[in-house]
């Protein structure tokens, strides 16, 4: 899943739980200008951006990395 999906996903979770931009802000640690730009399609998000954001919204991030056949 690419990182703008996984925005896209703790979006509309939070949307669901009815929790602001501001509170999600205040409770994970990001700032709120931050959240604002990922939630618009803007930025380049840290991994420990995203798990503080989906650890307040009860979710979990999980990567998966695959060896391609070509990499050597």
């Amino acid at each position: 899943m690419h990182f703008k999906e996984i925005i896209h996903t703790i979006k509309e979770r939070r949307e669901m739980m009815q929790v602001t931009q501001e509170t999600l802000a205040e409770l994970s640690g990001v700032g709120l200008r931050t959240l604002k730009q990922l939630e618009s399609g803007k930025g380049n998000p840290t991994l420990l951006t995203m798990q503080k954001l989906a650890d307040i919204l009860g979710m979990e991030v999980c990567l998966q990395v695959k060896k391609t056949q070509n990499y050597k």
